[in-house]
């Protein structure tokens, strides 16, 4: 199947020969037909499948074929002001032959950014892309008009949830037409997802693409580590990699973690950046803009920004640590081997998260493997997941680990299995990219 397929306008199809796109992906193939009927969807996607495109393309496709069109037309809500640009930046290439207009609305901004947001709802705009809270913002001032919309799309729903938009969004659908086509796209489908769909969605199509699965592409690989071994680690993947993995992002639970690290490499000479809710919308697109540019080599980041960072050039994804949610290290991972590219993604295993990474690779159906460290760092831990392990040594802190770039509450026990056969059995060198 190509796009030819789908009769889209000629004009479409030209966008999409200009970025190279020639066969659609399962998402897109499946999706584009149910959309184009005016089918109300919930689809179950991975990142990097191409699930931007399936939504947007058809939406694009009938807005193009509307002589009269008045007020908004389409609007998509997201998670992070990320996607929001995201999306919006697709809206601009797969339409750039269409002449529709689109807006992210997103909070974090100046205030010349909210009179742009104000100006395109009074005016007249096609699509609006928009993070639930300040698209409520936009609402409270009673200047918006949704009479006209005719495609509501929520994406990335289930992070929207996790982030207590619930009331926000019942809140905006309660200002646009009951005739309207909903498209609901989500990574999981947790309880509480199906309970959102019942809400707004009309006899719904339901497509599952290879849920909670990271790509074919990404090459795997896990080091069991203590706490105070991972910086010297970490030194020890990136030097000299420049050319192997042009475009790395290391990945932490919380922002303090994010800034050690960030403020440890910048020490050791890597070109490395942080990005963060700590740092205001111009900080971010400017740290994202350095990255995609290849002017910072290394992005330390948090977990709201796994799944709206739209790189496809990324080589190496490094998580510092094991993610609370084992559905967060499929999107983490998910950061490399985008569509049909290839990529490696290391994880560092504390004793403490142990039993975690074990509950990831259950989710992932399959083991992760276990590699060896650097013989200059020492022997790590022994992996068992049958009780919490803390370390090596007695209790308390490291006294190092605030100089090393996120150490943390790195608590210890003598509980310590001696059984080495788990580990050695899995033990192999460092992936490379294919």
């Amino acid at each position: 199947m190509t796009f030819d397929n789908f009769n889209f306008d000629y004009d479409l199809l030209d966008a999409l020969d200009a970025m190279g796109f020639k066969e659609p992906s399962p998402i897109q193939e499946q999706a584009i037909p149910l959309i184009t009927d005016n089918k109300d969807l919930i689809a179950c996607a991975q990142t990097g499948t191409g699930k931007t495109a399936a939504f947007l393309l058809p939406i694009l496709n009938k807005i193009s074929q509307q002589k009269d069109r008045k007020g908004v037309n389409t609007l998509i809500i997201a998670p992070t002001r990320e996607l929001a640009l995201q999306i919006d930046q697709q809206v601009e290439a797969f339409g750039y032959f269409l002449g529709i207009s689109s807006i992210p609305v997103y909070g974090g901004g100046d205030g010349a950014s909210f009179d742009q947001q104000k100006k395109a709802f009074t005016q007249g705009v096609d699509i609006v892309i928009a993070t639930p809270g300040r698209l409520l913002s936009h609402i409270k001032l009673g200047y918006t008009k949704f009479d006209q919309v005719q495609h509501l799309v929520l994406d990335e729903a289930d992070r929207m949830l996790d982030m207590g938009f619930f009331n926000d969004i019942m809140s905006v659908v309660k200002k646009l037409p009951e005739q309207r086509q909903t498209l609901l796209f989500s990574a999981t489908m947790p309880g509480k997802i199906r309970e959102l769909a019942k809400k707004l969605l009309t006899d719904p199509h339901q497509i599952n693409i290879a849920l909670s699965k990271p790509a074919e592409g990404v090459d795997q690989g896990a080091y069991l580590t203590y706490q105070e071994q991972k910086i010297p680690l970490l030194e020890k993947l990136l030097r000299g990699k420049e050319e192997q993995y042009p475009s790395i992002i290391i990945f932490s639970s919380t922002k303090r973690v994010v800034r050690e690290i960030t403020q440890t490499l910048k020490r050791k000479r890597f070109k490395a950046a942080e990005i963060s809710s700590d740092l205001d919308q111009k900080q971010r697109e400017e740290t994202l803009l350095s990255f995609k540019a290849h002017r910072t080599q290394i992005l330390v980041a948090t977990d709201i920004l796994a799944r709206g960072i739209d790189i496809k050039e990324i080589s190496l994804v490094i998580n510092y640590d094991v993610p609370n949610d084992a559905e967060d290290y499929v999107h983490r991972v998910g950061r490399t081997a985008r569509a049909d590219q290839t990529g490696v993604a290391l994880t560092l295993v504390s004793p403490k998260d142990m039993r975690n990474f074990k509950e990831i690779e259950s989710l992932i159906g399959g083991e992760v493997k276990k590699l060896d460290l650097p013989e200059e760092l020492g022997k790590g831990p022994d992996y068992n997941t049958k009780f919490s392990q803390r370390g090596r040594g007695g209790g308390g802190r490291h006294h190092g680990n605030r100089n090393r770039g996120g150490g943390g509450n790195n608590r210890r026990s003598n509980n310590r299995n001696n059984n080495n056969r788990n580990r050695n059995s899995n033990s192999k060198s460092a992936p490379k990219p294919r």
